[in-house]
């Protein structure tokens, strides 16, 4: 090594090992054989890759400081005998690190982790899912093995240090390349990565520290939910392997169709049909409220029917709004209730009523009505249309 190693990374004899550390990735990126095509490439990179490896190791740059030889006569040179230079400096060189150098792995996984989230489906009905209810499910899952309480051993016996990679959960490979020595770690294979081994597993649970059972469990649903609506139940999934803690339960709400109501968002909907005179001369009916389909409605005091007013003349398709009879909102609230009037026509008369129907008709002079004919309404392409060809 004639040039001098500082000069070769471009750093001061008193850098640290940061600026030693940062001087080096900038120039392995730029002479890296497999970046840079260059045939004096390959040797400037071994050049710097040499003084990296005495100036990071603080016993060789020790040495050399002292013009001793940094390589203790083992033989200088990157790639020989005494170059234990690592795969882990060139992936820190061009990733900023990520790869773990021996005995600094991330070592052994836990066999203890988080469970998944569960889901199952109700169905409720309208009012429920309106004002609430309190609800027991059944549901099937993962629950900690009560054998081996979730350690996946059997009584008695325990996990034991796995003799492969002596508890480490991963081994070192090396493999040996122009670049010098390349070692690389891999988990385990005989312990799977976990740094221990179980030498008599669990009958009951085969080792995996959970079995499966159906529970039961009391949901309380909240008011104003509707289809698709979920309930979270928090740590009531399913256990995790080696009895981890249990993930998230949800209950997704599906609401049945109602025989006299339909929903539409927090407003209910519902279709009247009155007779033709009761239209024309007015009429008071009483509908039920979603409340009477409560078990508690009624004798609690809760309103389970109203008066409905018809108004004379209303005629059919006409829609009244009563306020505040729809379904609670989740966040405070309720909506409105919409009720549509359908006037029915007879379609069947005896002679006397056929009689007084044309003696009415006489009276209000419409033996013969004309009808009332309106133009089609146009579409709003046809109204755009006529305003550009009227100027």
């Amino acid at each position: 090594m004639s040039q001098d190693l500082y000069d070769l990374l471009g750093v001061s004899r008193d850098a640290d090992a940061d600026a030693i550390k940062k001087a080096y990735r900038r120039l392995a990126r730029q002479y890296h054989p497999d970046v840079n095509p260059e045939p004096a490439s390959k040797e400037k990179f071994a050049e710097v890759s040499r003084a990296y490896e005495v100036l990071s190791d603080p016993q060789k740059r020790a040495a050399y400081d002292r013009g001793g030889d940094p390589f203790g006569g083992m033989g200088a040179g990157f790639g020989g005998q005494g170059a234990g230079f690592s795969f882990t400096d060139i992936m820190d060189a061009f990733f900023g690190g990520g790869a773990a150098a021996p005995g600094q792995g991330r070592g052994p996984r836990s066999r203890v982790r988080r469970g998944q989230d569960a889901l199952i489906r109700i169905e409720v009905a309208l009012a429920e899912a309106a004002f609430g209810i309190t609800r027991e499910i059944k549901v099937d899952t993962a629950v900690v093995c009560t054998t081996c309480g979730g350690e996946g051993a059997a009584p008695g016996s325990h996990p034991v240090p796995c003799e492969t990679c002596r508890g480490a959960g991963e081994v070192a490979h090396v493999q040996r390349s122009f670049l010098g020595e390349v070692r690389t770690l891999r988990p385990c294979a005989a312990c799977r990565g976990f740094g221990t081994i179980i030498p008599d597993p669990c009958r009951e649970c085969s080792g995996d520290g959970r079995v499966r059972s159906r529970r039961t469990l009391t949901v309380k649903i909240p008011a104003g939910v509707d289809t698709g609506t979920r309930v979270q139940l928090s740590e009531q999934g399913e256990v995790g392997p080696g009895g981890g803690p249990a993930g998230d339960l949800y209950v997704e709400i599906n609401v049945a169709a109602h025989d006299t109501f339909t929903r539409q968002g927090d407003d209910l909907h519902c279709t009247v049909t009155v007779p033709m005179t009761a239209a024309a001369l007015g009429t008071t009916l009483t509908l039920p409220t979603l409340e009477a389909d409560l078990e508690s409605g009624a004798g609690s005091g809760v309103e389970t029917s109203f008066e409905l007013e018809v108004k004379a003349g209303t005629q059919s398709g006409a829609e009244q709004v009563l306020r505040g009879r729809g379904v609670p909102g989740l966040r405070g609230g309720r909506g409105d209730l919409v009720v549509h009037t359908v006037v029915e026509t007879p379609n069947r008369l005896d002679p006397r009523q056929e009689e007084l129907l044309h003696e009415l008709a006489a009276m209000r002079g419409e033996e013969q009505p004309t009808g009332q004919v309106r133009p089609a309404s146009k579409s709003m392409f046809g109204r755009l249309r006529d305003a550009f060809n009227t100027h």
